[in-house]
This record gives structure tokens, sequence and C-alpha cells, in this order.
């Protein structure tokens, strides 16, 4: 007989999901190793191992993306353009930024092609993005 109740994502792991959860947030958030992770649940009472911790970051970090993606602002009516000059490999070139009034970044676009290639960014994803034309990990 099959149940009509959905598998949790934590079914079949040792700890409780709040402490899986806990440990991925204080290691995405506070950008804390694995060992500190490991350090600040055994502080609590919970024994746990830092490849487990590392285990539960490379399983669930999709999940945490996916949950907090409907958080997100539709793209606004209302655009403001930050434009910065930096030099990228002895050139110099310009850096635009589209943010929209809810301070979400909409585009992003670097007027130097070369820079493109020297820094590695083209083909990056920016999923939350209404059009982008250079994928910039903010």
């Amino acid at each position: 007989m099959t149940s009509s109740r959905a598998v949790s994502v934590f079914a079949g792991f040792r700890f409780p999901p709040e402490v899986i959860s806990v440990a991925v947030r204080w290691y995405l958030r506070y950008s804390l190793s694995y060992r500190d992770v490991e350090e600040l649940l055994a502080e609590r009472g919970i024994t746990v191992d830092h490849v487990s911790v590392y285990r539960w970051v490379q399983r669930f970090t999709p999940e945490f993306i996916e949950a907090a993606r409907p958080c997100r602002h539709a793209p606004g009516d209302r655009w403001f353009v930050d434009e910065t000059y930096l030099k990228v490999a002895g050139a110099w070139a310009y850096l635009y930024r589209a943010v929209d009034q809810h301070g979400q970044v909409t585009d992003v676009v670097l007027d130097e092609p070369n820079a493109v290639k020297v820094i590695g960014l083209a083909g990056m994803p920016y999923p939350h993005c209404a059009g982008v034309s250079l994928a910039w990990p903010w």
C-alpha cells in the first residue's frame, strides 16, 4: 500500500531535520568551516563529524535555494543603474549593474569582452535576473 504523504527530503538521515537545517544554514549564512559548524553543534550537545556536515551541505544546499526562490520579488518597474570603472588584467572596463526598487539586481554588463574571458565569468548562471548580459556572482 502506498502512502499519499510525500516523503521528506530528510528521510533516512540519522539526525533530526532541525539539526541538519541549522548546520547547513550556519555554514551557508556565516561562511563557517565544516569544523566550525561541528564545534558549534558540539557546544549544544550534538556530536557530529565535520564530514557529515559536508555531506549535508552538498545534499541540502539546492533545497535551501529552491525554498528561498519564491521569496524573491518579481523585477520592479523602476530601475536604477550603478556604474563603476575597474581595471581587469591591465585594461580599464565599465561595469554596469541594474537594480530595481526592491534592491534586486536585474542585469549586469561588463563592457570589455576580453575582461569577461580573463575573469572567467562567461557562461556562469545568474538565475534570478530577468535578462542577463553577463553573469556576475554578487
